[in-house]
């Protein structure tokens, strides 16, 4: 049998818009029409043949779409929907909350011929005592649903009468995904799953009060709710991490992408009148968690943004545990850093805090050589060695999760991941404060522009990207210093024997060398001395500071020590700088930092190079 529409589809969703249970629904076929993209939701036109309705396609199925499986002319099955009125039109909306590809497209669009159709977009209903569905299945009509409130709910499952008839008439608890602003009365039942700490503002109507909490639903789905003054004052003791709530009388708008803090479109604000039941006696559920990961290699527009990222990576290497004091409290707090690694072929450092660190870090160490994957959501994105990530409260760290991306990821990793050549997602890219990870082709001066504008870096640190030479390197310079293996922070030679690190607080018995060194770079129009330090300073030199230190102590006639660092120079690199004002003997002095070093890539040279004559000429 050809694959098609459910008969009469559309007057079966009209009949019954908000159904008990997905078990009660015929099959219902429709047929994809005008399907596209409206900011962050995908649109369509659901169609039977006869009727057509206006549809939204959960967010659950953006990656069927992504992937062709739902395509405009193909047929989908709904499985879970709910009708909802637009205030102020006659015209329904059908939120799809579950649903499945049934055909890809079709060769036309399916028309029955229908008499008095009309421009075909189904308004209202018919109000009838019953109607029938295609299938036969006689359905109640919309005026015969009780709506209740949460409260209301609640109150009926304490008096324990009939609850299974009770909840049965009232109306079904929504998922998260189908509610929008334009709704009226609505019940959702979700856990806490993140809970802020009550903050005080002052504004120009005076002082005032708020908390928020992130909500989740069984799906997976999750909402940010807002709390002011006399609610958060109402609400705040009432919400327990992890309990499960009936929550109804909210509003919801369009999220502020400024102060969110989950994927969703929009937010909740619950006032003084919302209702809020915690279900007791139901059994609580633990959500799924959703991810929506961003490849390494893209995670530079989030540096020192707001928004969270989810990542999914092939564990490189564990650091054992560090102690961190903090500069607000002195209080110390145990650290962890993991590098991972995907399909980009970058890598980048993530750092774990606190539970983080001792047990889900512990457990990575302790597997470490069996490189496995793990899969962390809502990181921080910060600018430590040009790009980093760190985990915050709510971070969720999963290992060997049992979800696509990862099984993908590994089966990537153990066929040629594994001995690829991976590169650090901070090499070649430093953070710029306005635009995030920046590019050494990005934001390119002369050496003789730094110089002659001495204000550069007065207030903050200026960022600029050079091509020069490394003209000269002082070889009797302190070059390095001890430091400790851990965290990288300078050590004292201890009494008897060993090293003193003050950040571990610890006695070691051996200590690494990192570069701290000065280097002259010249290019065109003039030169300048740039500080460097360990990782740039190694692509400099071509070896790690223990590796020089072992040179230096060489005797000979050809002093290899003078041999490596005469290699060094007159070597053409990219640089990315940072430029700041330091104050030395009352005397303020600009400073250059390189924050990347990356070997010249005369291909893109040349494009850029290109790119100027193209712009002189236009400007001609």
């Amino acid at each position: 049998m050809a694959k098609s529409v459910s008969p009469d589809a559309i007057s079966t969703l009209l009949a019954n818009p908000t159904p008990d249970s997905s078990s009660d629904l015929p099959e219902i076929v429709v047929q994809v029409l005008d399907l596209k993209q409206s900011g962050n939701r995908y649109m369509f036109s659901a169609s039977d043949g006869k009727l057509k309705l206006r549809a939204i396609l959960p967010s659950s199925q953006y990656s069927d779409v992504l992937s062709g499986k739902i395509q405009n002319l193909g047929l989908i099955r709904i499985l879970d929907y709910t009708l909802n009125d637009i205030p102020n039109k006659s015209e329904k909306y059908l939120i799809v909350t579950k649903c499945e590809p049934v055909s890809p497209a079709l060769e036309a669009e399916i028309k029955s011929e229908v008499k008095n159709e009309g421009c075909g977009i189904v308004l209202k209903p018919k109000q009838e005592d019953a109607v029938k569905s295609g299938a036969g299945i006689v359905l109640k009509p919309k005026q015969d649903v009780v709506s209740k409130s949460a409260a209301q709910i609640m109150h009926e499952q304490h008096r324990n009468v009939a609850p299974a008839a009770r909840m049965a008439m009232t109306r079904r608890v929504r998922p998260l995904v189908s509610l929008n602003p334009y709704q009226g009365n609505w019940t959702i039942k979700v856990s806490v799953t993140n809970k802020g700490n009550m903050r005080t503002y002052r504004n120009a109507r005076g002082e005032g009060c708020v908390f928020n909490v992130e909500l989740t639903d069984e799906d997976g789905t999750q909402i940010q709710a807002t709390m002011f003054n006399d609610a958060a004052r109402k609400f705040y003791d009432k919400f327990v991490m992890g309990k499960v709530y009936y929550i109804s009388k909210g509003t919801l708008k369009v999220a502020n992408k400024q102060f969110k803090t989950v994927q969703n479109d929009y937010e909740m604000t619950l006032n003084e009148n919302s209702e809020v039941e915690e279900a007791a006696n139901e059994a609580s559920f633990v959500p799924e968690t959703k991810f929506n990961f961003v490849p390494i290699d893209q995670l530079g527009p989030y540096v020192n943004k707001s928004d969270l990222v989810d990542v999914v990576g092939v564990v490189q290497s564990v650091s054992p545990t560090m102690s961190i004091r903090r500069k607000s409290n002195n209080e110390t707090i145990p650290k962890r850093d993991i590098t991972i690694a995907d399909e980009t072929k970058k890598t980048v450092v993530v750092s774990l805090w606190s539970d983080l660190a001792t047990s889900i870090g512990q457990e990575l160490l302790d597997i470490a050589d069996t490189s496995p994957v793990v899969a962390i959501k809502s990181l921080k994105v910060g600018d430590f060695q040009g790009v980093s990530l760190s985990a915050i409260s709510k971070s969720i760290v999963k290992i060997d999760p049992d979800i696509p991306e990862a099984k993908k990821l590994r089966s990537w990793y153990d066929s040629e991941g594994k001995d690829a050549k991976l590169a650090s997602l901070g090499s070649g890219s430093s953070p710029s404060s306005n635009s995030g990870n920046r590019s050494v082709y990005s934001d390119r001066v002369s050496l003789s522009y730094i110089i002659s504008n001495s204000s550069l870096g007065e207030d903050k640190p200026a960022f600029f990207s050079l091509r020069g030479y490394i003209s000269f390197i002082k070889p009797d310079q302190t070059m390095w210093y001890r430091a400790c293996t851990t965290c990288n922070k300078k050590v004292t030679e201890s009494i008897g024997a060993g090293y003193w690190c003050e950040g571990c607080q610890k006695n070691e018995e051996q200590c690494s060398l990192r570069y701290i060194m000065v280097v002259k770079v010249a290019d065109e129009s003039g030169e300048a001395y740039v500080s460097v330090f360990n990782d740039e300073a190694a692509r400099i030199v071509g070896c790690s500071a223990d590796e020089l230190d072992t040179l230096k102590s060489q005797d000979g006639e050809d002093n290899p020590f003078q041999l490596k660092l005469k290699q060094a120079t007159w070597v053409p690199h990219l640089f990315r700088v940072s430029v700041s004002q330091n104050e030395y003997n009352n005397e303020k002095r600009q400073r250059i930092t390189a924050r990347a070093v990356v070997p010249v890539d005369f291909a893109a040279e040349s494009r850029l190079l290109l790119e100027d004559i193209s712009k002189m000429r236009v400007s001609q």
